[in-house]
């Protein structure tokens, strides 16, 4: 039994070790091979960026070993030219890269690691100058080990999901203004403020703004500063108008691909857009041609989709606190969703041009509700998907639900608290249903 496990866990990765992250598919659609055409790699502050140049797009994944550090990157039904790894020197974080065929038609490569690193990847579709690429981005594991009080002993500390909240317009930018004198710029910031008061009373998750306070900000210095921050998700608020007073509603807003789902939501995109045009360019590129084609190529496909799996959760709780004006998420060329790598949702909370919803968003009481309603579509979200190596992603096991638990015992059980366990399966009450099954947080 031993001997077989052994074997099974050299053949996962290609030297053997103990895989710590699950492999996630990206889909694409099957068709004869794909050829890798070139490597490329640059460096960066606290990253190294690897781009696959392919001839199709490609079904891939992703998972990491220990002991030593390794990254193994799958690629299905995919060839590349002997010797082409060879290509990319040594560098802080690689020490090398090896290749190999796996299961007579999918290519495997493996990196191995200077230390342990945070691995991320996307799929771009054709541009004018480049053809498909896959990105395979490497960052550094910042955070020091945690070390227990009984022994001494080190072990990875899980980090906290990073959401960016961009408070809209600011500072020159008033943004729109309604019938009462109410300014967008305004009401954006103070719900802004107050979702990220309510995101960090939830365990395993972290806000930062993007403004702090009443000043402008350009929209690719709004997308630099979610960058910076290495966040996971980044939520863009905003008031909607209309020349009838009588629209209402809210909306939620993810980029498109292939333009706008309405028209409605194409001149709003210009509309939001327009702000860098008159105060300053929207030239989202970066010194680095590689960040460059990313910030301007708009077939991030999975980010795009996460995009949209995030703003219906939104969609989903905002309901509840207003009406919806538009049922399902809506997409356009908005530049603050740009972010590469970064699922990314625009939320119009409300109309200002419609006098009874601009007392809503001046009221505070309306505030927190919209920010309640956003964090619970957020946590729903990371409850599913959190990314690897967070505290939400982490479980020690799982518990089915039986008839006569509480959340009190099954805490109590597994030496956890309740508000933990709510956190960990993004419970807003105790209630328990038989069969139901819980993800037990790691301590």
């Amino acid at each position: 039994m031993r001997n077989n496990r052994r074997q099974f866990l050299k053949q996962l990765a290609g030297l053997g070790g103990v895989a710590t992250m699950s492999a996630v598919p990206f889909v694409a659609n099957a068709a004869a091979a794909t050829n890798v055409k070139d490597i490329r790699l640059s460096s960066h502050d606290g990253y190294v960026r690897l781009v696959f140049d392919l001839d199709k797009s490609v079904d891939h994944s992703i998972f990491t070993l220990n002991q030593p550090e390794r990254i193994v990157l799958d690629l299905k039904n995919t060839k590349m030219v002997h010797g082409m790894v060879d290509r990319v020197g040594a560098n802080s974080m690689i020490r090398r890269i090896r290749s190999g065929v796996q299961n007579n038609d999918d290519l495997r490569v493996v990196f191995d690691l200077q230390a342990e690193v945070k691995p991320r990847s996307f799929l771009l579709g054709p541009s004018a100058k480049s053809g498909h690429r896959l990105v395979l981005d490497l960052h550094t594991e910042k955070a020091s080990p945690a070390v227990t009080k009984k022994t001494g002993t080190t072990k990875k500390q899980l980090r906290d999901v990073i959401i960016a909240i961009d408070a809209g317009h600011g500072g020159r930018d008033p943004g729109a203004t309604g019938k009462k004198g109410t300014k967008e710029k305004t009401v954006t910031l103070q719900m802004a403020q107050r979702l990220q008061k309510k995101i960090n009373q939830q365990k395993g998750m972290k806000a930062v703004l993007t403004r702090k306070n009443d000043r402008y900000m350009r929209l690719r210095d709004r997308i630099h500063k979610a960058r910076d921050n290495h966040a996971d998700m980044m939520i863009s608020l905003h008031a909607d108008s209309f020349p009838d007073p009588r629209a209402r509603g809210s909306s939620i807003y993810a980029l498109s691909v292939d333009g706008a789902t309405s028209e409605t939501a194409k001149l709003l995109a210009e509309k939001e857009n327009a702000a860098d045009m008159l105060f300053g360019d929207v030239n989202l590129a970066v010194e680095d041609e590689m960040v460059k084609e990313v910030l301007f190529d708009l077939s991030l496909t999975g980010n795009i989709q996460s995009s949209l799996d995030i703003g219906d959760e939104i969609l989903q709780q905002i309901k509840s606190v207003n009406r919806v004006h538009k049922k399902q998420v809506q997409q356009a060329g908005f530049a603050v969703l740009k972010a590469p790598n970064i699922p990314s949702v625009l939320l119009e909370a409300a109309f200002i041009s419609n006098p009874r919803e601009e007392k809503n968003l001046k009221s505070s009481a309306h505030q927190k509700k919209v920010a309640n309603a956003v964090s619970k579509g957020v946590a729903n979200y990371f409850a599913r998907k959190a990314p690897p190596g967070t505290w939400l992603s982490a479980s020690a096991t799982e518990y089915k639900v039986r008839s006569g638990d509480t959340l009190g015992s099954i805490a109590k059980k597994y030496k956890t608290s309740v508000e933990n366990l709510r956190a960990r399966n993004a419970m807003y009450t105790s209630n328990l249903n038989a069969g139901q099954v819980l993800k037990i947080p790691v301590s």
